[in-house]
């Protein structure tokens, strides 16, 4: 359990939380539809088909511009200090860590395109000293990064945390769920009869964090908000499509519900892309676990997807909402498409109730679910029970052996064709998962039956560039490139696009294996073992985990790549 201290939401609807949260009860909404003017065949980023998105007008952007610093960057340094602005903190403390969300931070632009460049920079321009860290798991990056926090600040390794969530959208973002025909021409209507796609979002949200009430005196004793409890589940179903029956989900919900009454939370906040397999899955784990009858808020008719945002966002929008005693509407529900039993409405609705849960969902099978409440800030330290972890073997691949992965593959392996769909990230994990477990005399966990006891927690520096290379090689000129696109030249590739997201790696490796526990992946700016172990084990202290796969895996290129993976058992 950790404090809430100061939030902050910058969006094309506002630059503050409290202008983001009567926007959005006025019925405002940040979409507009885009695409080809009159007489051209491109839209915006050289984009074929139209497309309804929230973005910042050329006016908002020159208005939070930063000298030196990319837009994606001074959007999370703005959020950030805009929060920070409304409490006392050292930053420069080293007891401070700064982790931001994203999926793909930089990518539309020719400088800092690693996650983890970015993140050092937003860190230096705030003030933060310690490392920063970057959550990179699809779209539920911004809830996994709160949970991340509450892991570090409960095994007292930081006092505070800032959890920075940003997106800006490009044209390799924007084409490649086009290219997965996911991204609908009209403004997105979550769980309604007539959905049929996501609508892409520009934002950066920030929470503030604290392991203990703070000592201004002030604020001491002051009531106020907490992530009481989250829990990371992969379906291992599919590294697109969802479980039909929300199986992952189910699993989340029910750990962080479990023992605690249902009836006592104003909302769900869900995930509510407006995508038809999303919407469906998440009604039915909703169904299954008993969440029929609280209601339900679909945000994304608002501020469209906005990804790495996302979680962040609709959590403080949650809170404040809660704060006033309201349920915030659904905008563009109007009929229920769904077959999973839920409450849903396009009205706001009273409620006297001081918690709420919010659930997302994303590529490679990841779920996540956490429970905010509010109430008196705990007092002192939080407690944490500690473990030991049992390093029981290391598996190490790198291109100077000589071999490539695929030469290990066929020479050892050789039972799993999608092997040869992967990319060259996937296919190091993929491997090296295998070696590991042979290596350790682990029975596959499907054959066992213990797939949610055990976590696969992956870390590299370079994030999934060499698949971001080769997918855009498939929509032409780097986005940087003053050469302007022709038709001929603009192929979007889905089967290149879904592996552009490095939490893909832990997902193969978890569909291979049946593994339904947590998987997650984290960005750091330089292979740092002692940090590793740190999150390592701060995980499996607030988990149900008692094994992990987890290590460093990076490839810069086909013929340059390290990955080192090991398997850890907990004794205590």
């Amino acid at each position: 359990m950790i404090n809430v201290l100061s939030t902050n939401i910058t969006s094309p609807l506002g630059l503050t939380t409290e202008q983001n949260y009567r926007a959005v009860l006025s019925g405002a909404s940040a979409l507009r539809r885009y695409g080809p003017k009159a007489g051209e065949d491109r839209g915006p980023w050289g984009t074929t088909e139209p497309f309804t998105a929230s973005l910042f007008s050329e006016e908002q952007r020159a208005e939070l511009a930063i000298d030196g610093h990319t837009f994606f960057e001074a959007l999370a340094i703005r959020s950030v200090r805009e929060a920070l602005s409304h409490i006392s903190l050292d930053v420069a403390s080293p007891r401070v860590v700064l982790i931001l969300s994203t999926t793909k931070g930089n990518i539309g632009q020719a400088v800092r395109y690693y996650p983890s460049e970015a993140a050092a920079m937003i860190a230096k321009a705030i003030g933060v000293t310690t490392t920063p860290i970057v959550v990179c798991n699809a779209c539920v990056s911004g809830l996994s990064a709160m949970l991340l926090a509450n892991h570090l600040l409960s095994a007292s390794l930081y006092d505070y945390a800032i959890v920075v969530g940003a997106e800006v959208q490009s044209r390799f973002i924007v084409s490649g769920f086009q290219s997965l025909k996911a991204v609908s021409a009209e403004p997105c209507r979550p769980f309604d009869m007539e959905r049929n796609g996501l609508n892409p979002g520009e934002a950066a949200a920030t929470i503030v964090f604290a392991a203990k009430s703070p000592s201004d005196k002030d604020m001491t004793g002051a009531v106020g908000w907490q992530l009481v409890d989250g829990a990371v589940c992969n379906d291992a179903y599919h590294i697109v499509s969802p479980s039909p029956q929300g199986d992952g989900l189910t699993n989340a919900i029910e750990a962080v519900m479990k023992g605690r009454d249902k009836q006592q939370l104003a909302s769900v906040c869900v995930h509510g892309t407006a995508t038809l397999y999303n919407d469906q899955m998440e009604s039915k784990a909703i169904q299954r676990t008993n969440l029929s009858g609280v209601p339900l808020s679909a945000l994304k008719g608002y501020y469209g997807h906005t990804m790495g945002a996302a979680g962040v966002l609709e959590t403080i929008l949650s809170m404040r909402a809660t704060d006033d005693g309201i349920v915030l509407p659904s905008k563009g529900f109007t009929e229920l498409g769904v077959s999973g039993k839920v409450s849903i409405s396009s009205e706001p609705r009273p409620t006297d109730k001081t918690a709420f849960l919010k659930i997302m969902s994303g590529f490679g099978g990841c779920n996540v679910a956490a429970l905010f409440e509010k109430g008196a800030w705990s007092k002192g330290q939080v407690a944490s029970g500690k473990v030991t972890l049992e390093k029981v073997q290391t598996v190490r691949l790198t291109s100077a052996d000589g071999t490539s992965p695929t030469d290990i593959y066929k020479q050892q392996i050789g039972d799993y064709p999608k092997f040869y769909k992967m990319d060259i990230l996937a296919r190091l994990a993929f491997v090296a998962t295998e070696l590991l477990l042979k290596a350790s005399s682990q029975e596959s966990e499907a054959d066992k039956g213990h797939g949610s006891e055990v976590a696969v927690i992956l870390f590299n520096h370079s994030s999934s560039v060499v698949a971001d290379r080769q997918y855009l090689a498939t929509i032409g000129d780097d986005e940087a490139s003053s050469v302007p696109l022709s038709r001929e030249r603009f192929f979007p590739s889905p089967s290149v696009f879904v592996y552009t997201l490095p939490n893909i790696t832990a997902g193969e490796v978890a569909i291979r294996h049946h593994l339904c526990g947590e998987t997650s992946f984290y960005i750091l700016p330089e292979r740092d073992e002692t940090l590793m172990q740190q999150i390592l084990e701060a995980t499996l202290a607030q988990t149900n985990a008692t094994s992990a796969i987890s290590g460093w895996v990076d490839a810069e290129s086909e013929t340059c790549y390290e990955c080192e993976l090991s398997m850890y058992n907990t004794t205590s």
